[in-house]
Formats: structure tokens, C-alpha cells, sequence
């Protein structure tokens, strides 16, 4: 299936004879003859690449990648300026907006096809993305390095096993690094005005942890403590910033990563609201369930205390035991000590009440 350019140029004649090497390789082509008109087509169409004059009445071509950059629908469309300047203060300038690229008239009509080729490669390289595991953060990271200018980004990876119950950082902490767990499980949590634990959040190999501090410039929200043997990366927050800010593929294919943190902890919150302690409790165990039994095949067993499960539901150990209890009774669960086993992980996704 052909790629769709879309081609913003006030000049008819070079407007006409690029849209026509275009055409020649096979690119559906678009045109735009102003700025106005090229955001108003770059919505209506979303084009696979974007071809932009800088120089043009109505809107320049800053203006056009400002705009298109600050909608979702298009702020992934790989963007080329096409421009006669080439002083570097007009190629920092865009790259400091976001551009991908540049071609600069007069330029041969491989180079522009090659430049073409190059971006949406790119591109359908980072839509892809990458498995959730050392093995997936070490590919993307060295497919960002790639990109020259985040060239110093493996020298600070730093590995650490940590201790079940072993913090890794406190609430309150200057936030300096964000985490990867490469294996094991982890759990964030709080501590309320009443000394009361709650988690907040659980994790295991393909997560990161903290990145919210580290783009809001704050200390850690709450600690991160393991729940069993962990291996751990730490990427120092500059490295971070500049892998996540410097180039519009990277930052997106991150956010990609990230998307579905943001649905649960919405999710969670409602179920706080509205859902029954017992509803609560059995949402939990399906949660651990999901998150940890990395196979997905037969019983799932994990050792929790009753204190972190119920820093998880949100309600007091006594009524978590409580709880456990009928599930054992109703034969949904097995216990013996501090393991839970998972019998029947259907009748407590549909639990009701």
C-alpha cells in the first residue's frame, strides 16, 4: 500500500514538479498551497510524512509544525521542512519545534527520495515499539543512540538486585533517576497522616517507575519497596529527559509505553469509589494475577502479606483476612501461610459483589 505525502508549497512550479517525483515513486500525494491549508489537509488526511516550506504567506512553516505538533492526531506525522535557508539558526530552530528533517533547494531529486524513505522507516520502526523487557528497553534505547544525539545514554545504566521488603526509593526523595524492572515484582505506596500504608501501584518486568516526578520536576510521590528479589536499571533523570525530549519518534513510542499506567490508575481510583471491599479484594488478586503470572497457564500463586493486600484494596488487614476466608470457603482460592493461589480466575474477574 502506497505511503501519502503531503506536500505544503506556495510555489506552484516547485509545488508541481515535487508532487510529481512523488507521484513517479509511488507516493500518494497531497498538496497544500499555504500553511492554513496544509494544517487543515494534515487533519482531514493524516498523512503517513509531511513535506513543509518554511517561507509562505498566511502561515510559515513554524507555524504550521507549532500547531499540528500540539494536536494528538498529528503530532506523530514525521515532518520535513523544505527550505532555501540553510543557516543554522533556521535548522535550530526547527529542530528545536520538533522537525524531523530538512531538504534544502536545490536539492536532487534522490535525496529527497532518500530522505523521504528514511523518515518513514523511522517512523514504522517506533509504531511498532518494543517487548517489555531488558532485552525491549536495551533495543529502544539503542535504536534512540541511533539518533546521534543521545549518543552518551548507555553509560550511566546501572543494574541492582534488590532484597525483598528493600526500598528503592522513598516518598519525598529527590527524584534523580527513573526505574526499570528488569525481572521480580514492585510495589509503590504511601503513608497517610495516620501512619497507614496503601500501595499504590504494582509492578514487574517492563515497567518503569517514577518518570511522573521527573517530568513534573518534583520529589518522588510515593516509595517504591520489592516485593521479592528485583533487578532493577536506573536511568539517570538526564538521560531520561533527554531521551524522552530531543526527538519526536522517541517521545512518542514512550508515551505509547506508558498509556496503559494512566488507564489502570483511573480505573483504580473508580473502583475505590464504587466497588465493594469484596469486589475490591478480588479485582486485586486478578490484578496479581495479570501482572505476574508471565505464562498465563494453570494456578497462579503469590506470596503477599495481608498487610500489602490490603494497602492495595484500601481497607484494613482484618477484613482482607475476612475476605480471603470466604473466597477459600466459596473454593476461588487456596491458602496456605502467606501464598494465595488462584483457583477460578473467572468467577472473581466477574465477580460481582
Amino acid at each position: 500500500m502506497s505511503k501519502t505525502v503531503l506536500l505544503i508549497e506556495d510555489n506552484l512550479e516547485m509545488r508541481e514538479n515535487t508532487a510529481e517525483i512523488l507521484e513517479l515513486a509511488n507516493y500518494k500525494v497531497i498538496t497544500a498551497v499555504d500553511g492554513k491549508d496544509g494544517v487543515s489537509k494534515a487533519k482531514e488526511h493524516r498523512p503517513d510524512l509531511i513535506i513543509c516550506d518554511i517561507m509562505m504567506p498566511e502561515m510559515d512553516g513554524y507555524g504550521v509544525l507549532y500547531i499540528l505538533s500540539k494536536d494528538p492526531s498529528t503530532c506523530a506525522i514525521p515532518f520535513v521542512f523544505l527550505t532555501a535557508k540553510a543557516e543554522k539558526e533556521e535548522f535550530r530552530k526547527g529542530m528545536n519545534l520538533g522537525a524531523d528533517d530538512y531538504i534544502t533547494k536545490p536539492f536532487e531529486e534522490m535525496e529527497l527520495l532518500s530522505v523521504i524513505e528514511s523518515r518513514l522507516e523511522r517512523n514504522e520502526l517506533f509504531k511498532v515499539g518494543y517487548e517489555q523487557n531488558l532485552h525491549g528497553l536495551t533495543t529502544f534505547i539503542d535504536e534512540a543512540k541511533g539518533l546521534e544525539e543521545l549518543n552518551k545514554l548507555s553509560e550511566n545504566r546501572k543494574v541492582r538486585t534488590y532484597k525483598k521488603k528493600e526500598i528503592i526509593f522513598y516518598e519525598g526523595d529527590f527524584a534523580n533517576a527513573i526505574y526499570f524492572v528488569s525481572s521480580g515484582k514492585v510495589r509503590t505506596y504511601k503513608i497517610n497522616e495516620d501512619a497507614k500504608e496503601y500501595s499504590v501501584d504494582l509492578y514487574g518486568p517492563g515497567d518503569f517507575i517514577g518518570y511522573l516526578s521527573i517530568l513534573e520536576g518534583s520529589d518522588y510521590k510515593e516509595s517504591a519497596e520489592a516485593m521479592e528479589a528485583s533487578e532493577v536499571l536506573k536511568i539517570p533523570k538526564e538521560d531520561f529527559t533527554e531521551l524522552l525530549f530531543k526527538n519526536r519518534d522517541i517521545s512518542n513510542s514512550f508515551i505509547k509505553m506508558l498509556a496503559h499506567n494512566v488507564l489502570e490508575k483511573e480505573e483504580k481510583l473508580l473502583n475505590l469509589a464504587y466497588d465493594s471491599v469484596r469486589k475490591r479484594v478480588a479485582d486485586s488478586l486478578v490484578k496479581l494475577q495479570q501482572k505476574y503470572n508471565e505464562d498465563n497457564t494453570g494456578n497462579f500463586s503469590i506470596s503477599i502479606s495481608r498487610n500489602e493486600l490490603a494497602s492495595m484494596v484500601g481497607t484494613s488487614p482484618e477484613t482482607v483476612i475476612r475476605t480471603l476466608s470466604d473466597f477459600k470457603e466459596e473454593k476461588l482460592i487456596e491458602i496456605k501461610g502467606s501464598k494465595i493461589t488462584i483457583i477460578k480466575i473467572k468467577e472473581l474477574e466477574h465477580l460481582r459483589f
